[in-house]
């Protein structure tokens, strides 16, 4: 069974920047990373849980999506032999604190990837808090 584990929030200033790690367990890394979407959400105090970015499995092209307000600034990427997804998150705002949960699902369409609900695997989560 998969389980993943988040790692690397905290608390930084304004303009400051974290990475995040989201590692799996529980499978063969070749089948982890040909089969599984993992994506980034956040859900900050009071608010709802929101889509940040994804990176589609190797049998889908490894493709990169990322939430408009995150463009430019955060990067997701993956060490398939860690079976590892990163997010590196760059010119941080206090808007982007929340807990970050990474998710993982196999079989996603496109325009699926992007609803928390399609995703059988979560993290615990991880704090990042940008406060001055």
């Amino acid at each position: 069974q998969v389980q993943l584990v988040e790692s690397g929030g905290g608390t930084v200033q304004p303009g400051g920047s974290l990475r995040l790690s989201c590692t799996a367990s529980g499978l063969p890394y070749s089948i982890y990373t040909n089969t599984y979407t993992v994506t980034w959400f956040r859900q900050a105090p009071g608010k709802e849980r929101e889509f940040v970015a994804t990176i589609r499995s190797r049998s889908s092209g490894s493709r990169t999506y990322y939430h408009d307000f995150v463009k430019g600034r955060f990067t997701i990427s993956r060490d398939n032999e860690e079976k590892t997804v990163y997010l590196q998150m760059n010119g941080l705002k206090p808007e982007d604190t929340a807990v970050y949960y990474c998710a993982a699902s196999r079989g996603l369409l496109s325009s699926s990837v992007y609803n928390g609900a399609q995703y059988d695997r979560w993290g615990q989560g991880t704090q990042v808090t940008v406060s001055s």
